[in-house]
């Protein structure tokens, strides 16, 4: 843990978890008590996903996910968060095995969502917290809302499999579930040690991850009732220490 940030004690037991084991679970109740939001501000936010377009890149031939993309950089101890210009969003093959060793430019993040202040309060507090356990003292963060659905194709929200994103910090935020079971995240140890299992399930349940000492997955989703609409909606959140 780093002695270089102080840690509130609203984050204590995040940063003491993700010094420790690398993962934790921060439920949704807890996480609007520390970036003070309501339901009716996930209720907001939740609109965005309704903007979501598919991604064309999917190497399995899926048409199950809709997303956007974008950036920012962040300066933790003045909490002055910048929007980066658009550009396409790339992964090696050795760190995905599926979809990477290709730029892959998705559209960008609306205006409503790049103004949303539920997601400035978040973005700062997460990389607070991360600087907490590191001392890193700028961030990049990459911006990944999905939407999985679900239907006579099963969803995949990690179709790669246990794996890590190449980054420093990842986390995964719900932001809904509609007529779907599955789903189940799981966070594991480089060795293989299984460290936690959860599935998220209220708006705003955050599962939180040192990426260079652990690694995740999440099983595949299937619709409850066939004839109507399924899906899963997260914010994946990547901090990669400048």
């Amino acid at each position: 843990m780093s002695d270089t940030t102080a840690v509130t004690p609203d984050v204590a037991a995040t940063v003491q978890a993700l010094s420790t084991h690398g993962g934790h679970l921060l439920p949704a109740e807890e996480l609007s008590q520390i970036i003070k939001v309501s339901p009716a501000d996930w209720a907001r936010f939740a609109r965005n996903w309704e903007a979501l377009r598919l991604d064309t890149y999917m190497a399995d031939g899926g048409t199950y996910r809709h997303r956007r993309y974008g950036q920012y950089e962040l300066d933790p101890s003045s909490g002055q968060l910048t929007l980066l210009p658009h550009e396409p969003y790339r992964q090696e093959s050795h760190i995905n095995a599926l979809n990477g060793g290709v730029d892959r430019l998705f559209e960008p993040l609306t205006g409503a969502f790049v103004n949303d202040p539920l997601l400035h309060e978040l973005l700062v507090t997460l990389g607070r917290t991360f600087s907490a356990v590191d001392g890193t003292q700028r961030w990049n963060i990459k911006l990944h809302p999905y939407r999985i659905t679900a239907g006579a194709e099963a969803g995949q929200p990690a179709p790669e499999g246990r794996h890590r994103d190449g980054v420093t910090f990842i986390t995964s935020l719900l932001i809904n579930r509609l007529n779907v079971t599955g789903g189940e995240s799981s966070v594991y140890s480089n060795d293989g040690e299984h460290l936690l299992t959860t599935t998220l399930a209220e708006p705003g349940d955050l599962l939180l991850g040192d990426d260079q000492r652990t690694l995740h997955s999440v099983t595949p989703i299937h619709p409850l009732d066939s004839g109507a609409p399924a899906h899963r909606d997260v914010l994946v959140i990547a901090y990669t220490a400048r």
